[in-house]
């Protein structure tokens, strides 16, 4: 069977922005500027991001600063943090990073999310600023109590080293399985080491093969060697459980809406790993990876469609996923349809052209 898979993980942080504004009117503004100048600080705070974006005024990222440090100074968290990203950044101001932790400092207490993720990440690399292990363990605390997955992911990283805190195997186990079910692929190959050894959980070679395998599927290659050494001290039945619990994990996250898992679910059922083979239910997988735009998975059903392997054979259908992969970047799609044209008439091709062209057509209205 001629399946061709690229699979890609990104695993950065986004970068924090600054909260849009609506399009204002000049009238809007001058109310808006005259409760600013009152000294209401969620006004200056809106007005600081009228002029930051430049809605309904000229663009202005010094004006912003001044904006929001007046809103800053009388505790406002949402303009501490915006001002902590304009230091950051050197945008309206001189970059400072002195300044921009000692203002997302002061809206993590407030419980903004994003700047207790800024704190722990920029002392926890040094970012330019003196490292302080006090302002990491609390940002990350608090964002991590919040559901953030790096930051429970970072958590469990500083609870295993012990760096700004006590080391802790237990808590580091507890905050990388936070991490891990939700997708993040160090913490799951993390997870895979202390069930290997035994370090802070039981020890469970499955589960630990278990992870391996989620976080190699999910592009972490550093797994792949660590399963391979753990596969050798294991039994035939236990490997075969440990993939088997990979798959369910995979489908609880594909029933969710998760592309990646979807995409990696069909490759399952396509070849069997973790339990049956089942050529329909990959087709189905593939679908729903395919519709929402996963070119790898559109590229296998055009195959399936021009094979008829777990759906019917149909030369529209093929040639139609085949042209919607090649419009989302796939060079093996150009060669595959320009094969498969060779069998149809050019009726076939043009209503599968119009079938891509409706797709796209649509994909592109939903902003994709």
């Amino acid at each position: 069977m001629r399946i061709i898979i690229l699979i890609a993980l990104f695993l950065s942080l986004s970068m924090v922005g600054y909260s849009s504004e609506p399009e204002q009117s000049s009238d809007s503004i001058v109310e808006l500027t005259k409760e600013a100048e009152k000294g209401y600080a969620d006004a200056q705070y809106h007005l600081g991001n009228c002029y930051f974006t430049g809605a309904g005024v000229e663009k202005d990222p010094e004006k912003a600063v001044s904006w929001y440090t007046k809103a800053a100074e009388q505790g406002f968290a949402p303009a501490q943090n915006a001002l902590g990203d304009c230091y950051a950044y050197g945008e309206g101001v001189e970059q400072d990073m002195v300044k921009a932790v000692s203002w997302f400092t002061k809206a993590a207490v407030e419980g903004i999310v994003d700047a207790q993720l800024m704190v722990g990440d920029y002392t926890a690399d040094g970012g330019g600023v003196e490292q302080d292990d006090e302002n990491v363990v609390f940002g990350l605390i608090e964002a991590a109590e919040q559901g953030k997955a790096e930051a429970q992911q970072q958590l469990g990283r500083c609870y295993f080293t012990g760096e700004g805190v006590e080391k802790d195997m237990e808590k580091a186990a507890f905050w990388f399985t936070k991490a891990a079910e939700q997708g993040k692929t160090e913490a799951q190959a993390m997870l895979g080491i202390l069930y290997s050894s035994g370090l802070g959980v039981l020890q469970d070679y499955v589960l630990a093969h278990k992870w391996y395998n989620i976080a190699l599927s999910l592009g972490d290659e550093t797994a792949r060697e660590l399963r391979e050494e753990l596969e050798a001290r294991m039994t035939p039945d236990q490997i075969a459980e440990a993939q088997k619990q990979a798959r369910e994990w995979l489908a609880n996250l594909a029933e969710q809406g998760h592309t990646m898992a979807q995409m990696l679910l069909g490759i399952c059922y396509a070849t069997g790993e973790g339990g049956e083979m089942d050529l329909k239910k990959a087709a189905f997988w593939f679908t729903k990876a395919a519709e929402q735009g996963k070119f790898e998975a559109q590229l296998v059903l055009g195959h399936y469609y021009a094979e008829g392997e777990g759906v019917p054979q149909d030369y529209v259908l093929a040639h139609k996923w085949y042209n919607i992969a090649s419009s989302l970047g796939s060079e093996d799609a150009r060669e595959l349809r320009k094969e498969l044209e060779a069998h149809m008439t050019p009726d076939q091709i043009a209503e599968a052209q119009k079938l891509a062209r409706e797709w796209l057509a649509n994909w592109k209205e939903k902003g994709k």
